[in-house]
């Protein structure tokens, strides 16, 4: 290849000169460089009308900025969403610490009890995948323990593998099964760990399953498991996943340990404004209406999902959100994909092969996802008949 002189690199512009002389890729750390990102809906992209793929709540709630003072740097934790949050969890302030979503607390996490190249994160596939993509960012080693046929961890693998772990996340309702971790085997597993490792139980989906608050109230457990780490959020029950709000809830041990490490601002003054509203008795009160009305829907799409011959399983949910096993998912995704119903492929997640994860709408959303997938059955059912005569 010739050499170009300082003329031909002028022509090309900045950008040309950079890409021909250097490649920036070789000044990214290698684990970087190597790291597949954790695909978002929005990232995975489509073109619809009905969104079913990100666990949203289907229409926007209505609030109105109270908060003026934009010219002004923020609280790094906003004083009336922590009480707000404290008194709906039953919890101290000090036991709480507000982030950007719940993602930005299993990010902290690593970066407080972590050592890069000697500590590991121990996790139960299939599950939610940014727990692997943070720890791949610190690069920290993953230790994978897949979950028992049951989908619930199997404490004796785990128990085998804790070796150099400091930290193990554990999603319940798991996404994405949908299924709760049994508390008994939580209790195992803090027990397990006492002193050795911090279990953070990810409880991003637990509004969805208000019968079981009595006998799966975790926050309880804080006194007894000192190492014991809760992830909320608002944006599932709450219907806030736009705002980007989470919360971690421990002793306040871990609390203060955290806030060594996260960012001064973590969240933004209308961030914080509507998060206190949605933390006052009238936000609440909303928050279980809305519950109620998306496990009314759940119920009904489970029910008519399991009538149709493209079904092989429609797997029980404390979700808003639920697992589906088809006889072809990848049709099914796609026929609905070109009418504008977005899905969420979970095909290639351990042990789930021809599983799709449909988000609970409306009920109009819900009829018409049924209403796509019976005639995609009947459809199929015409070309047998037709093949076979």
């Amino acid at each position: 290849m010739a050499a170009l002189n300082n003329s031909d690199l002028r022509s090309q512009g900045p950008g040309s000169i950079m890409s021909t002389l250097f490649d920036i890729n070789t000044l990214a750390r290698e684990n970087v460089r190597q790291l597949v990102p954790y695909m978002s809906a929005r990232r995975l992209g489509g073109n619809g009308n009905i969104w079913l793929n990100a666990n949203e709540y289907p229409t926007a709630p209505d609030f109105q900025l109270s908060e003026k003072t934009l010219n002004r740097y923020p609280e790094c934790q906003p004083a009336s969403v922590i009480q707000r949050y404290a008194h709906y969890a039953g919890l101290q302030p000090e036991q709480i610490l507000v982030s950007r979503g719940a993602d930005e607390s299993i990010e902290l996490l690593i970066r407080v009890f972590c050592e890069p190249g000697r500590d590991a994160v121990l996790f139960c596939p299939p599950t939610y995948g940014m727990y692997s993509v943070s720890a791949e960012t610190f690069g920290v080693e993953q230790k994978k323990i897949p979950v028992s046929a049951n989908w619930q961890p199997d404490i004796a693998a785990i128990k085998n593998n804790l070796d150099r772990v400091k930290l193990i996340y554990i999603c319940s309702p798991n996404n994405p099964t949908g299924n709760l971790v049994e508390p008994a085997a939580l209790r195992q597993l803090l027990e397990l760990t006492r002193n050795r490792a911090i279990v953070a139980i990810d409880e991003a989906y637990i509004e969805f399953c208000p019968q079981h608050a009595a006998t799966y109230a975790t926050t309880r457990w804080l006194q007894d498991y000192p190492h014991l780490v809760i992830l909320r959020t608002l944006s599932k029950a709450f219907a806030l996943a736009g705002l980007r709000c989470g919360f971690t809830l421990a002793s306040a041990d871990i609390i203060t340990l955290m806030l060594k490490v996260i960012a001064p601002y973590p969240l933004a003054t209308p961030v914080a404004d509507i998060a206190a509203q949605a933390l006052t008795e009238t936000g609440i009160q909303t928050m279980r209406n809305r519950v109620e009305e998306i496990v009314s829907n759940r119920t009904y799409l489970q029910q008519e999902l399991s009538k149709s011959v493209l079904v092989e399983n429609v797997f029980p949910s404390e979700t808003n959100y639920i697992l589906v096993k088809f006889t072809d998912a990848e049709r099914v995704f796609k026929t609905l994909w070109d009418q504008g119903i977005i899905l969420r492929d979970q095909r290639k997640q351990p042990g789930l092969e021809h599983c799709l994860r449909i988000t609970i709408g409306s009920r109009s959303e819900c009829e018409q996802v049924v209403s796509a997938i019976n005639l995609l059955s009947r459809q199929t059912q015409h070309i047998k008949e037709t093949e076979n005569p």
